[in-house]
């Protein structure tokens, strides 16, 4: 499968990467969504990570590029394994997948004091990505969410949740690569899942790509800047 999708592919470690960069992988998304009739759309980015994939699709699509802000909860001892996720809004939704909980024996407490914390992130992003400017109102209108990759699909479905609440008429999740099984749930989760690849084994979201450096805020301020003409005004 990761042969056929990506002929020649940069080799990492003892594998083949799907996918050279993010922005590679955006182009790939972009070209199956632009065949698609989708009426008036906002592109949203599931940062950082998102933010590069999500410019391609929407520079291609001609549509506004926002970000959901989401963050992810980790499990106790093991930040990288969601056990929640939080989306901000007026009133904050958190998605908990109830099976890592139980497994890794995180609380209610342990969550709620968690939700806090990035909380505070979420707002400091806002603050320093949007300032006072105007966002785009995804009410009535499709929504497309885009992030580098699904592994439990927490971060998602959060986002998903939030946007449906702000009156989205319809949400597409796009992402490069997932999980087969996760795949599969996110699908009953939105009017459509776009997804390039669902590798089995699946070895975390880096490992499909061969560049998968850690985004900083400057890429994503900038990137948001280019895409400042994109669908005109909202």
């Amino acid at each position: 499968m990761i042969k056929a999708l990506r002929h020649g592919g940069a080799q990492l470690g003892f594998m083949t990467a799907l996918f050279t960069d993010r922005a590679e992988a955006g182009r790939w998304l972009a070209e199956k969504l632009a065949v698609r009739h989708l009426g008036e759309v906002i592109v949203y980015a599931l940062p950082r990570g998102g933010a590069p994939v999500a410019f391609e699709i929407a520079e291609a699509l001609n549509a506004p590029l926002d970000l959901a802000l989401v963050r992810k909860i980790g499990a106790p001892g093991q930040p990288e394994l969601a056990v929640a996720a939080v989306v901000d809004g007026d009133d904050p939704r958190m998605v908990v997948n109830e099976e890592v909980m139980r497994v890794t024996g995180a609380t209610p407490r342990y969550l709620a004091c968690e939700k806090a914390k990035e909380l505070i992130e979420i707002e400091r992003r806002r603050r320093l990505y949007f300032g006072h400017r105007a966002r785009p109102d995804p009410k009535g209108k499709t929504a497309i969410i885009v992030d580098d990759g699904l592994a439990t699909g927490a971060t998602a479905r959060a986002a998903i949740q939030g946007l449906r609440a702000q009156g989205a008429a319809r949400v597409i999740l796009a992402v490069p690569v997932a999980p087969p099984d996760t795949a599969a749930t996110m699908r009953e989760e939105v009017d459509e899942l776009v997804c390039l690849a669902e590798p089995t084994p699946f070895w975390g979201v880096g490992r499909f790509y061969a560049d998968f450096h850690q985004l900083d805020d400057q890429e994503v301020l900038d990137l948001l800047a280019r895409a400042a003409t994109f669908g005109g005004t909202t």
